[in-house]
């Protein structure tokens, strides 16, 4: 049986799995799902069509599923998804989908979302993201498996964040930003790839050189469009399959413009 505090709501209709714990003063709305081993620390907040996977961890006053801030928002039966082993710390806020954006906001596994941060509606993360304090996305973000966003950072809806990126500290990003792109600024630009973040997750020393002579083909402003170059990194690295991603993303353009570096 969950362990349920005395002091904590559970609305009729809630599933909470049998290991679940949910703490004082929380609250879990009537078609909420918490998963096994869900653990709501205290004074949580869990509302609307919101299922919590397996072993996901949420601390005080941590807001999850409650109404976009979107004034299109008619009150959509939308919802939000969060996977396993996540945690949420405190005073984090998490939104559901709308009709405009496929009804759904969904966070993967293994993502750590530090003190404030906001996921706005519709947002699509992938797993191992990172989101430092007070870190804030937009309406419609894709975020990519171990893209990490910098403290106070800001992304503006619709912007697609590629595969293992860094967004640095107190950064407003506008574009899309390649896979292993580095970028930092008020409005960002790129800076280069994420060079740390490639050593920690053990890339080998060939795939990071590949990487970075790319990059600087890609964006060599003296030679050719940026078309012209890709298609020319496209084929020198052919067998670096990181160089093929970023590539690819390249080609699958989004609403965007694409970050670049300052000339």
């Amino acid at each position: 049986m969950a362990h349920l505090h005395p002091t904590a709501i559970i609305e009729d209709g809630a599933t909470v799995a049998d290991s679940a714990k949910v703490g004082p003063f929380c609250v879990v709305a009537s078609e909420a799902t918490l998963a096994a081993g869900v653990e709501l620390v205290s004074h949580v907040c869990v509302a609307g069509h919101t299922s919590i996977g397996e072993n996901t961890k949420i601390f005080p006053f941590a807001s999850i599923g409650h109404a976009p801030q979107d004034l299109k928002f008619k009150g959509e039966k939308s919802k939000l998804v969060i996977g396993k082993n996540n945690i949420i710390r405190e005073q984090v806020t998490m939104n559901p989908g709308t009709e405009g954006g496929g009804m759904i906001t969904q966070i993967g596994d293994n993502c750590l979302f530090m003190v404030g941060a906001h996921v706005a509606h519709d947002c699509r993360i992938g797993n191992n993201v990172i989101m430092a304090n007070n870190a804030t996305l937009g309406g419609h973000v894709f975020i990519d498996d171990f893209a990490i966003i910098g403290g106070l950072a800001a992304v503006h809806q619709f912007v697609r964040i590629g595969k293992h990126a860094i967004i640095g500290g107190m950064s407003g990003v506008e574009n899309d930003v390649i896979p292993y792109g580095s970028v930092i600024g008020e409005r960002a630009a790129l800076a280069g790839l994420n060079i740390i973040g490639l050593k920690r997750r053990n890339f080998d020393r060939e795939t990071i050189h590949a990487l970075r002579s790319a990059y600087k083909m890609l964006f060599d402003a003296e030679h050719g469009t940026l078309f012209e170059r890709s298609a020319k990194v496209q084929e020198a690295f052919q067998k670096f399959m990181p160089v093929q991603e970023i590539i690819e993303f390249m080609e699958d353009k989004g609403s965007r413009s694409l970050c670049t570096p300052r000339t």
